[in-house]
């Protein structure tokens, strides 16, 4: 008996007990990782992998999902950002680059995982140069305090795409906005830029004049690029005289078609209209409810001129006499900044204010641009293929260079309606490209629209661009799943 009591002991011969299993190794780190482990040591409390912080920087504004990313970092210099693309580079860990995330085709979701670089903490201007018309600014710098720091000079940067987008974000997408028709997009008004490429090299792009024949156009190469090349950092910017009178004003229409004839003869006359928005009558009614204006909820025109006091006055009386030509009119117009702030301010929410129509719903915001000379007919056949497919969506549009924009407010429970919209949405864009123009006059690619791009460009503009991507980021870790696939 003693014997088989010891014989049960720990150790002994015989045991009713298992012997415990032997230590697990712990799983080796991932590169992400073991990127990761560097960020938080290195950045401290400017790193974070918290759940919350990572969905914020992912997709949020439209249906598309919401892809976070492992970790984000917010550098506060050119040198920190190629830290993190350095290491990033080391261990091929992708790289999103982060502004204030107001893009709407999924352009700073991370498919693949990665670190997401928010540059919201670049907030410097680092040089306003008021004799040469020019500045330079970080890229978290945003377009209303750009112009809040260039008040005192006389001196303003037009480029207004409604949301208080990043400069650093507004030149990766080729933003326009309202004022587009006049001053031009993002590609007209960047004079050069200071990018880190995916090897975490810092580069410059070029100078401050104002042109340069000086090799291949690097500085264009990387506007409108959506962060797949390299991550900006610096933006050299036009600037431009504060004008001496502004005049702004709407202009009701019988018709959309009305209204977007008027607006092709306004430009075809030459009459230099500094912006001219469109509203349909679903639009303004929506605006009406969020903003507490009384316009009348009819397809109307929002116009702005700028000049001298009478260069500005007779511009709008001209645009008055096209106007009526159309059966628009009265054509009131003001000239107090309050007054035209209000009205602005409404045009810019318009987004926003068309859940009014429909509480509850999802907005999926949608862009096209056309030729002017199809404007109308491309704006009517929307208009009439919305009504058939039984959907809501109001429209509003830069309709001085033919681009013009869809919310389409959709009911996500609802299977056949997502159907429709999604239907709606694909008929959209071909009709556009169709007529000669593109899936996206402003919005950009992102995830969404990169479908689109076979119908839009020929096989082998397609295939430059997928020799550009891999030539400049062999290991594809910046922004990667946008715009093409290599």
């Amino acid at each position: 008996m003693a014997d088989k009591q010891a014989e049960s002991l720990p150790g002994g011969a015989w045991s009713d007990e298992p012997p415990p299993p032997p230590p697990r190794e712990p799983p080796a780190p991932t590169a992400v990782d073991t990127v990761k482990t560097a960020l938080a040591a290195r950045f401290g409390n400017r790193y974070s992998a918290n759940e919350s912080v990572r969905e914020q920087h992912g997709h949020t504004l439209t249906w598309l999902p919401n892809q976070k990313p492992d970790a984000v970092v917010y550098p506060q210099t050119t040198e920190e950002v190629a830290e993190i693309v350095t290491l990033c580079a080391q261990h091929k860990v992708p790289v999103i680059p982060f502004g204030t995330g107001t893009s709407l085709e999924g352009h700073v979701n991370a498919p693949h995982g990665g670190i997401c670089v928010d540059t919201s903490l670049m907030k410097r201007i680092v040089a306003i140069n008021v004799d040469d018309l020019d500045c330079v600014a970080e890229a978290g710098v945003t377009r209303k305090e750009l112009n809040e720091a260039l008040r005192h000079t006389g001196l303003f940067f037009p480029i207004d795409p409604g949301a208080d987008a990043s400069i650093g974000g507004m030149a990766s997408t080729r933003a326009s906005g309202t004022n587009a028709v006049r001053y031009g997009t993002m590609k007209e008004n960047v004079l050069a830029l200071k990018v880190v490429t995916p090897s975490g090299e810092i580069m410059k792009t070029a100078r401050r004049a104002r042109k340069s024949s000086a090799g291949y156009d690097l500085t264009r190469l990387f506007v409108g690029a959506e962060g797949t090349l390299g991550l900006i950092t610096e933006i050299t910017l036009k600037l431009y005289g504060l004008p001496e009178a502004i005049t702004a004003g709407i202009c009701p229409f019988p018709s959309v078609k009305a209204a977007c004839d008027a607006t092709i003869l306004t430009i075809q006359s030459g009459l230099p209209v500094a912006r001219i928005e469109l509203l349909d009558e679903l639009s303004v009614k929506a605006v009406n409810l969020h903003s507490k204006l009384g316009l009348p909820e009819t397809p109307l025109l929002l116009v702005e001129f700028h000049g001298t006091d009478a260069g500005a006055k007779e511009q709008a009386e001209r645009f008055g006499e096209i106007a009526a030509d159309f059966g628009g009119g009265p054509f009131t117009w003001a000239s107090k900044t309050e007054d035209r702030t209000k009205l602005w301010q409404a045009r810019h929410d318009a987004y926003w204010a068309c859940f009014t129509l429909r509480p509850g719903a999802k907005a999926i915001a949608t862009d096209v641009c056309v030729p002017i000379s199809r404007l109308a007919e491309c704006v009517e056949q929307t208009k009439a293929d919305i009504a058939a497919s039984g959907l809501v969506g109001p429209i509003v549009g830069h309709v001085g260079d033919g681009n013009f924009h869809v919310n389409l407010l959709v009911d996500m429970t609802d299977e056949d309606e997502i159907a429709r919209a999604e239907g709606f949405l694909e008929r959209l864009v071909l009709r556009g490209v169709d007529m000669e123009g593109t899936c996206t006059g402003e919005h950009g690619v992102g995830q969404a629209k990169m479908k689109y791009l076979p119908k839009e460009h020929d096989p082998a503009a397609l295939e430059m661009m997928r020799t550009l991507k891999r030539a400049l980021d062999p290991d594809g870790i910046m922004n990667p799943g946008k715009v093409v696939e290599v």
